[in-house]
């Protein structure tokens, strides 16, 4: 029986020691960060008269990594008093406290013989059945674990996460032979349901599955590169989203990863294998050249690519990797590229490349190719089974379709008879697949081929795909072009916004409506989320923007009044209202969610009231949800400083304050203690759903409408005060100012004495002059143009 993970330590605190410890933390779970003792004392120290026998100085690897992770981007901390959960210590003094730990986790140096002799230490000190697993990236783990004792062979395993760990899914989780089986699916599901991450098993084999085939394939794709006379920017442009890879594509990653990172993985391999393999795996001279030149990417300065400023500001320039110099960046300019652009559908995106002639789709085929078939040809030998592969490229790379997806996808058959006819050895069970009538590696309902057959995919009950839900039309309660209304089981329903980028129209607003009505006859309680990339971004800033221009104010009065209503419904509703936030929700994404009787938010939850970038203020009842929110928040019978609560809330809406993740979302106030957070993303609408069958089991009543007390006349000179001095000090323009004058007046519940008790529509009636008034305003239309071109805010 392998008991609860409840503290851990964590061996070696460089970038994935620390960012590993940070992600613990995020999750609650206090750990105990070691390293080296130091040999030398830095100025600072001798400065205070410090020795090497302080304690200070003794921790100071560890304590300076837990500082830096403060000030690290993109955040490993979702926020930055999550470091209180993370206690510096060395490697000589604390080791008797890896007694009080459930897990060790070595992220030493990539060195076998450091890493044998930190175990051989480790073991002095570990309790019997205490978890012990390495973070190597791809050295063996049955030859780290030789010369242990059985009951640490017993325990231990491999754990690779990739960085940066908060937001890379990918957890490869390496059995030795000796690894107990209950040990290994223990750390499996608890790699999953507590570390929200996604777990594939992988095979000790070099570098496992994920860093196997990137390596290879970015290694691919330097060798074409240089094969085909093309240049760093044009390889970039055709192989990020075009093929379904991240924006940063080849080089762009390689720049963030680091090159020298990137040459270590890539050498492990290289002495490892044999044959055509190893040829792969030996980088090229320039790129060897660039690392004895320090050019080591994003950390160094420059790399593949360089930023600097020109004559027309700032400018990124690429590396001509033939006379190592840097050049106007270029970009593929080829038929196929357009042509896939204006394609439909992933598959069709990447056949309107793969198969077309011209420089594009050749350099597109010669890259896929190589890739498509060394992940069959090892499929079996780093991992057990097709899918394991794909999930790992997708969670460890941010690929959207794995080496066997984008074969399915550009056809198999077509592109296998083409690989034969270029005089390619296809592998056999391959080519035994399509002898026996499958003509691809997925079939229908989460089957995937496998030893001859289409096999069901394991699936924790955790996750709930709405997609695979639709496929039953029975599960569609009612639906129109903006959202869905989907029966989740048990007397749960669940809407789904389907709107461009989830998007608030009327459509939207309509369906809120009718299935808050639904459920109040029908179901227990309603659950609103969605698996796009987002939960929402806002209303639909065009269709205002248009009515604007036209000077149709009542159209616009009217969607206003009916989103405030609509907010209304959710917060009155008879049954339970959870909603499951995830990506960005902004603007009236969190209008949605605050009246809500719940939020489940996401732990990678962007949320805020971000209104005034450009130039509104919230019109769905925003202002006055986080004004209640943080007045129900003060404790029961405390004296309340309403003053305070209103220049908190009207600093967070002026300055439009986001919280980059749920946890910081809560520390603004947007989300509560008793709403919930979810690590695994893919968990988000069960845990609402259970969200919501806990408080329809347990009786829920619905909210009462009460007066709320306002700040009133002299709050509102205050607040303004506070805007006056900043427009004064130029930090804010005068239509900045115009904004703030309107936001606190809504927020001080206009011209009544302080201390006067409203109701909540009265301070929605001003909310939605306020919101007219300012649409109105040429500056503001400005702003909102801008933001839809631009996709930022402009500062008019």
């Amino acid at each position: 029986m392998v008991g609860r993970i409840g503290k851990v330590a964590v061996l070696g605190s460089g970038v994935m020691g620390s960012g590993i410890a940070a992600h613990l933390a995020n999750i609650g779970i206090p750990s105990l960060l070691l390293d080296i003792v130091p040999r030398k004392l830095t100025e600072a120290e001798e400065k205070k008269g410090l020795t090497l026998d302080d304690k200070v100085v003794r921790n100071r690897l560890a304590a300076d990594a837990i500082a830096k992770l403060k000030k690290q981007k993109p955040a490993p901390l979702a926020k930055k008093s999550n470091t209180s959960l993370i206690t510096p210590g060395n490697m000589e003094d604390d080791m008797e406290k890896l007694a009080e730990v459930d897990w060790i986790i070595e992220v030493v140096v990539e060195n076998l013989d450091i890493k044998k002799k930190v175990y051989e230490n480790v073991e002095k000190y570990r309790k019997p059945g205490t978890i012990v697993s390495s973070n190597t990236s791809g050295i063996s783990i049955e030859a780290m674990a030789d010369g242990r004792s059985d009951d640490f062979k017993a325990h231990f395993l491999g754990t690779h996460f990739f960085n940066p760990p908060r937001y890379l899914k990918l957890l490869e989780v390496i059995p030795t032979k000796a690894t107990k089986p209950e040990v290994f699916e223990y750390m499996k599901t608890f790699g999953e349901d507590v570390l929200g991450k996604g777990v594939v098993e992988a095979k000790d084999t070099p570098n496992f599955i994920a860093n196997r085939i990137g390596t290879y394939g970015l290694l691919v794709t330097v060798r074409e590169m240089t094969k085909g006379g093309y240049s760093v920017g044009e390889v970039d442009s055709v192989t990020g989203p075009a093929i379904g890879r991240p924006k940063s594509a080849t080089f762009r990653t390689l720049d963030v990863v680091g090159l020298d990172t990137f040459l270590h993985v890539a050498k492990n391999v290289y002495d490892q294998v044999e044959g055509d393999e190893k040829d792969v795996f030996d980088p090229p001279a320039f790129m060897k050249e660039m690392a004895e030149k320090g050019w080591l990417g994003s950390k160094s300065g420059q790399g593949f690519f360089l930023k600097q400023k020109g004559e027309k500001g700032s400018e990124i320039l690429e590396l001509d990797y033939n006379k190592m110099e840097y050049v106007e960046r270029k970009k593929l300019k080829a038929p196929s590229v357009q042509q896939s652009k204006q394609a439909k559908g992933k598959a069709a995106k990447l056949k309107a490349l793969v198969y077309a002639d011209d420089r594009a789709g050749e350099l597109v085929w010669n890259i896929l190719k190589p890739v498509l078939l060394y992940s069959a040809d090892k499929a079996y030998e780093i991992a057990d089974d097709v899918k394991a592969i794909d999930d790992a490229m997708k969670w460890g790379f941010g690929w959207e379709l794995g080496p066997f997806e984008t074969w399915d996808a550009i056809g198999v058959e077509k592109s296998v008879e083409r690989m034969e006819a270029e005089g390619d050895t296809v592998p056999s069970w391959v080519k035994e697949m399509l002898s026996s009538g499958k003509s691809s590696f997925y079939g229908e309902d989460n089957e995937f081929f496998h030893n001859g057959d289409y096999v069901k995919a394991e699936i924790n009950p955790k996750v709930i795909n709405l997609k695979t839900l639709k496929k039953e039309e029975s599960n569609i309660i009612m639906k129109n072009a903006g959202a869905s209304l989907i029966d989740l089981g048990d007397g749960i329903a669940n809407l789904e916004f389907t709107s461009p980028n989830n998007s608030i129209g009327l459509d939207v607003m309509q369906m809120i409506s009718k299935s808050i009505d639904e459920v109040d006859k029908n179901y227990k309680g309603l659950v609103i989320s969605n698996q796009g990339k987002n939960f929402c971004v806002g209303a639909n800033l065009m269709m205002i923007l248009m009515e604007a221009q036209d000077m149709n104010y009542p159209e616009i009065d009217l969607v206003v009044r009916q989103f405030q209503q609509t907010m209304a419904k959710i917060r009155y509703s008879g049954k339970p209202v959870v909603v499951g936030t995830h990506g960005m929700t902004l603007g009236g994404g969190s209008e949605i969610s605050m009246p809500a009787s719940s939020i489940q938010a996401a732990q990678e939850t962007y949320m805020g009231l971000v209104e005034v970038g450009v130039g509104l203020i919230p019109g769905g009842g925003g202002n006055k949800e986080l004004y209640l929110r943080h007045v129900e928040s003060l404790p029961e019978g405390s004296s309340i400083d309403l003053q305070a609560v209103a220049n908190q809330v009207f600093e967070k809406i002026a300055m439009a304050k986001v919280g980059t993740s749920a946890q910081e979302a809560a520390e603004l106030g947007y989300i509560r203690p008793q709403d919930g957070i979810s690590v695994n993303g893919d968990h988000l609408i069960h845990d609402a759903k259970q969200k919501a069958l806990y408080l329809a089991n347990a009786g829920y009543q619905p909210r009462e409408r009460k007066k709320i007390k306002v700040v009133g006349e002299t709050g509102y000179a205050t607040m303004l005060q506070g805007a006056k001095a900043l427009h004064f000090g130029s930090h804010i323009s005068d239509h900045d100012l115009k904004i703030a004058e309107k936001l606190a007046f809504v927020l001080a519940g206009g011209r009544v004495p302080k201390g006067t008790e409203v109701d909540e529509q009265y301070l929605l009636d001003l909310e939605r002059e306020a919101f007219l008034s300012l649409v109105a305003e040429p500056k503001t239309q400005q702003r909102m143009q801008y933001m839809l071109t631009k996709g930022k805010p402009l500062r008019n």
